[in-house]
């Protein structure tokens, strides 16, 4: 182990999750749907320069330090005698490489820089400070730069440069280079750089990594299999090298049968393509099947919300849903009580969009602001805006006579979705209200809400559930135009003002406001102060109409595998699902 680990590998610390040492042996299996998936494996194994521990604070991971001076200067020390997978030192010049050969190759790098590698639109200047030492430096502070490391989809500011470069012309033949791209089929030297060295989704088998474990099978297979990294950074208290488990087998199939397939108990490790309603049937194999059923809790803000489009293109709409009243009485309109009783059993919280207790930005009157069902009031609010005429059938009329119809669309994902309004239709119907639903294909559902052309959006919450002040409140405020309750205000921001609309409202233009005070930010205290507020004037101008929290999320382990916790949170960011909770100490009992 001494010829492998770094000189200070990183040691884990098992008392933060009861963990227990483990021993070496086995292959841990778990089900995909779609060749892409192959990327959770970046996403599980969570090795990242700086990454997020089980509290949800940024630690140092492959790197041995992490230094910030003035929220500008960061200075990243990398631990002496660490290796890439294959052996070769992983060094300061992996960083020079990606920096010089590749973001900065305009052959390779078109759009230009990263967002994270950008403050204020500027680049930083880079350095080599010596074989273990790398600095960059922005002339503003950059908040975002460790965020971008530590994310599940991480931005690489690294590569192996001692692979990458057979596949670079400023290192080999020109020549050689675009014929061994055509060889391997693709359309020139820079396409097939970018394919074969691919991290976040590692299907190219040759290619050297940092992470626990290391891809073996040259798809598309059916069976991709992951062995252990020889030269993997982390141990265990008692200076054993992880992972523990020798290898990891994902089995790519349908997403359709992966309830069915993980009730037969086929899979080691299982939360992916398994819902809330898989849990009962689950259960029932429990036992039998050799497996256990966790009940974790999923992550998001709120498992099913509702988005108006506050650029709808329809002025009179517009001019509603842009009106907090109005979005305030849609959401005392929903009974979220029968939404957990029918969808959840009562065994979720009806609750706002906003973070959840695990949060360390939570406080109370954020999950109840305009979530208590009072039909009553609604109708009162909607009386006051003055929508109080009625047709014949009860539907009440827009001020030029129209009945107010509200059509919701959704990109027909989850039956979830499905049966929440078939109930909220109900619940809007006693205000006067009817809606339709539509469901449409993804890449059709945000063309649509983009161009105007959606009324309303029904998805997921907010992935702002476990929220800490280092992560970026970008979700609470207009900066993409793939964002469905304001997207001609973000598409705004996003491009600098070359396409879209400045945001009119007042309370939407503080949240851009302090969405940009955020990334000028130094330090925690500051962080902290503009993620308040920002979660404040969300809740309060009810921007996304939240029903339910905290909905059980089905975790099916193998009975003998350890060291899973027995709860926890399930979620993109910041826990990489089960990324913090540390896979590579997972382990079988005998």
């Amino acid at each position: 182990m001494s010829e492998r680990l770094p000189e200070q590998p990183l040691v884990v610390n098992f008392e933060a999750n009861g963990r227990s040492i483990g021993r070496y042996c086995c292959s841990m299996e778990m089900l995909m749907g779609k060749a892409k998936d192959i990327r959770m494996m970046t996403v599980y194994g969570y090795a990242r320069l700086v990454g997020f521990d089980e509290k949800f604070a940024l630690k140092p991971d492959i790197l041995e330090s992490f230094e910030v001076e003035e929220g500008r200067i960061f200075t990243l020390r990398l631990r002496k005698g660490h290796k890439w997978s294959d052996g070769h030192p992983f060094t300061a010049e992996d960083f020079r490489y990606y920096w010089d050969d590749v973001v900065n190759n305009e052959e390779l790098t078109r759009a230009g820089l990263p967002q994270v590698l950008l403050s204020n639109g500027k680049p930083p200047t880079f350095e080599v400070i010596d074989d273990h030492t790398i600095r960059y430096t922005w002339e503003e502070p950059n908040p975002a730069f460790p965020l971008g490391l530590a994310y599940p989809r991480a931005t690489y500011i690294y590569k192996p440069a001692h692979f990458m470069k057979q596949f670079h012309p400023t290192y080999s033949d020109r020549g050689e280079v675009e014929k061994k791209a055509e060889e391997l089929g693709y359309r020139n030297w820079a396409a097939m750089h970018t394919g074969l060295g691919r991290q976040y989704r590692p299907e190219n088998p040759e290619m050297p990594t940092l992470q626990p474990w290391h891809n073996t099978t040259a798809g598309p297979s059916k069976r991709m299999v992951f062995q252990r990294n020889p030269y993997y950074h982390r141990v265990d208290p008692d200076g054993q090298q992880l992972p523990y488990i020798d290898e990891v087998v994902l089995l790519m199939g349908s997403t359709d049968i992966v309830p069915a397939k993980t009730g037969a108990g086929e899979s080691d490790l299982q939360a992916r393509y398994l819902r809330f309603d898989n849990f009962t049937f689950l259960k029932e194999g429990e036992g039998k099947q050799g497996y256990r059923v966790l009940p974790w809790r999923a992550g998001i803000a709120s498992q099913i919300s509702l988005y108006p489009n506050l650029n709808y293109k329809d002025e009179a709409w517009r001019d509603l849903f842009q009106n907090r009243d109005f979005r305030r009485a849609l959401s005392i309109g929903v009974n979220r009580n029968e939404l957990n009783e029918q969808l959840f059993f009562g065994m979720a919280k009806p609750g706002a969009d906003t973070v959840l207790e695990a949060s360390p930005l939570y406080k109370e009157s954020l999950g109840t602001s305009w979530v208590q069902h009072d039909t009553e009031l609604a109708n009162r609010m909607l009386d006051d805006l003055g929508l109080n005429k009625k047709n014949a059938e009860g539907t009440r009329l827009l001020p030029d006579g129209r009945p107010m119809e509200i059509i919701i669309e959704s990109a027909g994902e989850s039956t979830e979705q499905t049966d929440a309004l078939e109930l909220i239709r109900y619940h809007w119907d006693e205000l006067g209200i009817r809606i339709f639903t539509r469901s449409l294909q993804r890449d059709i559902h945000r063309r649509r809400f983009l161009t105007g052309e959606t009324m309303m959006t029904v998805s997921k919450g907010l992935n702002i559930g476990l929220a800490t002040p280092d992560l970026n409140p970008e979700e609470l405020a207009p900066v993409s135009p793939a964002q469905p309750n304001w997207p001609v205000w973000g598409q705004y921001t996003q491009t600098g003002g070359k396409a879209g609309e400045p945001p009119s409202l007042p309370s939407v233009k503080r949240l851009l406001e302090l969405y940009n005070a955020w990334r000028a930010s130094t330090n925690d205290a500051q962080r902290e102060a503009i993620w308040s507020e920002m979660l404040e004037i969300y809740s309060e101008e009810v921007f996304s109409i939240g029903t339910t929290r905290e909905v059980i999320q089905p975790v099916v382990i193998n009975s003998k595998l350890q060291n899973v916790p027995e709860t926890g949170i399930y979620s993109w960011a910041p826990s990489s699902f089960f990324g913090v909770y540390r896979p590579d100490t997972f382990w079988f009992a005998e």
